[in-house]
């Protein structure tokens, strides 16, 4: 299988409930079925999530929009300092320049097969993204996105008058180029190498409008995501189940469709790799139950229709037969542990 790029789920802050509003819930159904998974369930939480649901998410709203500049209507709404301790990393720089080095520094802790680079040349600056699915059907809604989000980062520490140079996108110009400029308020190049924001090489130095008192540091960031996003396929699958378990259900053929492949390939790929579908969603089931019954006060029978299962009773042998001991047995342990270290 070839690598399947990955980002955050952060980066959906909002675009379900703007959906609903603006095109219905019916369309947002539509949209979450194209990508796989209820997006809406898990855009606050640090999934991380292949980029091609992403793609296939931003494509099913462009069809039920009928819009030919559906990214237009979305950039306005891309804020990096929504992006967990990604963003408060960023967002907790001094400096612009700092916050932009931040921004590379974490980029591997946000996302996977992406890039962002800042070079300088004369009085100018260019900060530019390169998104892993650049050039396949849909990446016009995404570079315009993304040109919103590069905006967030340098408005938050310029003056509210203030205009960039120039954006820079890497699609075809369209027929018509006034409302990309109108929303990006100011002169827009189009086939570019990058998605990219021009500026002026002074505003590096510029303070945060707003002082964060923020202390995130980087290593804050890498324990919010150990390793950062995953690469390797078992993690990535692995990721997946997590993600349809917190969205209410697991299904391999979503799995295998989020990723861009057949449920075929994918079940070859795990056998090759030394498993399977199914182990792996029993061992990311009982990883969450774990976590529910340690830190949630919820029933048993709640965690079972929770993560999946059929019957309180099934969920007590699945968990007893990964734990060694019953759901109710793990907690009242647990529980008892932490009483007598308190």
């Amino acid at each position: 299988m070839v690598t399947v790029p990955v980002i955050s789920s952060y980066v959906l802050q909002g675009l379900p409930a703007f959906v609903r509003d603006e095109l219905g819930e019916k369309a947002l159904r539509r949209a979450n079925r194209a990508a796989a998974v209820d997006l809406e369930l898990i855009e606050s939480r640090n999934c991380f999530i292949p980029q091609q649901a992403v793609v296939s998410f931003a494509n099913a709203i462009g069809r039920e929009a009928g819009e030919e500049n559906l990214g237009l209507l979305i950039a306005p709404t891309m804020d990096v300092s929504a992006y967990g301790t990604f963003g408060a990393y960023v967002f907790g720089a001094d400096t612009l320049g700092q916050a932009i080095d931040r921004s590379i520094e974490a980029l591997g802790y946000h996302s996977t097969g992406d890039r962002l680079s800042m070079t300088a040349f004369a009085d100018e600056v260019r900060f530019s993204y390169r998104f892993a699915l650049a050039g396949t059907e849909g990446h016009d809604i995404v570079a315009c996105a993304a040109a919103g989000e590069l905006l967030s980062l340098f408005r938050a520490y310029l003056p509210g008058n203030w205009r960039p140079l120039r954006v820079e996108l890497d699609i075809e110009a369209p027929r018509h180029r006034s409302p990309f400029e109108d929303v990006f308020q100011c002169p827009v190049l189009f086939g570019a190498p990058a998605v990219a924001l021009v500026a002026e090489r002074r505003h590096l130095a510029a303070g945060a409008r707003r002082p964060s008192p923020s202390m995130v540091t980087i290593e804050d960031v890498a324990r919010d995501r150990p390793g950062g996003a995953p690469r390797r396929l078992l993690d990535i699958v692995a990721e997946q189940i997590r993600t349809q378990v917190l969205a209410g259900g697991v299904m391999i053929d979503d799995v295998a469709r989020s990723m861009d492949t057949s449920t075929r390939s994918l079940q070859r790929e795990l056998h090759q790799a030394g498993t399977d579908f199914r182990s792996l969603t029993s061992a990311v089931r009982i990883q969450r139950a774990t976590e529910l019954l340690q830190h949630t006060n919820g029933s048993i029978t709640y965690v079972s229709t929770l993560l999946g299962y059929s019957s309180p009773s099934g969920f007590a042998r699945a968990f007893k037969k990964v734990t060694g001991i019953a759901p109710d047995e793990f907690r009242r342990r647990h529980r008892s542990f932490n009483a007598e270290r308190d």
